[in-house]
């Protein structure tokens, strides 16, 4: 039996990009505003390998049957996802990658430097939480940046079974690094791989954490005050921040996650007081997915950064 949904009602193509954006080649190509771009893996655990590497596919695909309807009205935004057009967006496909973990950081580090040097937001679609690793890095000489994390964990450890540039070690490696003058991770909760010194080193360092008990009461507001405005900010987006009820798809599933107007708005509120100068999507497992909810919910999460970086 054919499957009637959305795609069906409005006669949407068979796509292979991103909302059916126009492709592009090459990093050193793009022209448009924003460029997606899938990194399936960068250095995994040998304990559970590459397991979140079908997730840009999975999450393209939860987009592909709103292609036809790009153009519709788009009530988050009150006017079409993309202002002045798809031409403001392009999708660069998904870079390889191998056993050799150093040459997938190497081969992110170098597309996202393209990217950047073309003028553009670079949009990664992850693959597990090692990938914003190399990404930061790509900013390197490129001014000071302020980071938003927003996760379920804080990814402080120095090293896992001896690796330092894996999943739990992400805001590590970003502290370590000259232009990342600030970091703000939102949506802790539950138990994870941080010890208590791992907790105590961060915020020595100067993190300021929002944890999502605290979110739950208090709200974003305070979350938005500690971004300065004007400031150039890297948004790095764990879906395990996002309530199971809504994100299934991840490996560590928690009780108490951020909801989806709660992220929605705080996308919102760093885009109304500062620039967006990058962003990542990671740690999307298709293999837990229910129904291709969470790849749902993680296709809205692109969209919206996508829809915010347009109209910078």
């Amino acid at each position: 039996m054919n499957k009637t949904d959305i795609a069906t009602m409005f006669g949407s193509d068979n796509v292979s990009t991103f909302l059916g954006l126009p492709a592009c080649e090459a990093p050193d190509l793009v022209t448009a505003k924003a460029a997606i771009l899938g990194v399936p893996c960068a250095t995994p655990y040998v304990s559970v390998g590459p397991y979140c590497a079908g997730a840009p596919a999975a999450i393209r695909a939860a987009a592909a049957p709103y292609a036809a309807n790009v153009k519709h009205l788009d009530f988050d935004f009150g006017a079409p996802l993309l202002p002045d057009g798809p031409d403001q967006a392009c999708d660069l496909g998904d870079l390889t990658f191998g056993a050799d973990s150093s040459a997938n950081r190497n081969s992110i580090r170098a597309a996202v430097s393209a990217i950047l040097d073309q003028g553009a937001v670079p949009i990664a679609l992850g693959g597990d939480d090692s990938i914003p690793i190399p990404m930061l890095q790509a900013f390197e000489g490129r001014g000071k940046y302020t980071i938003v994390q927003i996760d379920a964990h804080i990814d402080w450890r120095d090293e896992v079974d001896g690796e330092r540039w894996g999943l739990s070690s992400t805001m590590r490696r970003a502290s370590e690094m000259d232009h990342i003058e600030r970091i703000i991770q939102v949506g802790a909760r539950s138990i994870g791989s941080a010890r208590p010194q791992d907790y105590s080193d961060a915020l020595a360092w100067g993190v300021k954490f929002f944890t999502a008990r605290e979110i739950a009461s208090n709200g974003m507001a305070p979350v938005t005050a500690a971004i300065p405005n004007g400031s150039n900010v890297i948004i790095c987006f764990d879906c395990d921040a996002l309530d199971p009820a809504i994100m299934p798809a991840v490996i560590g599933r928690a009780p108490g996650g951020l909801g989806y107007w709660q992220t929605i708005e705080l996308l919102q509120a760093i885009s109304g007081k500062a620039k967006i100068s990058g962003f990542d999507l990671v740690e999307f497992m298709p293999d837990c997915d229910v129904d291709g909810l969470g790849a749902l919910n993680a296709y809205r999460m692109v969209a919206t950064i996508l829809g915010l970086v347009c109209r910078q």
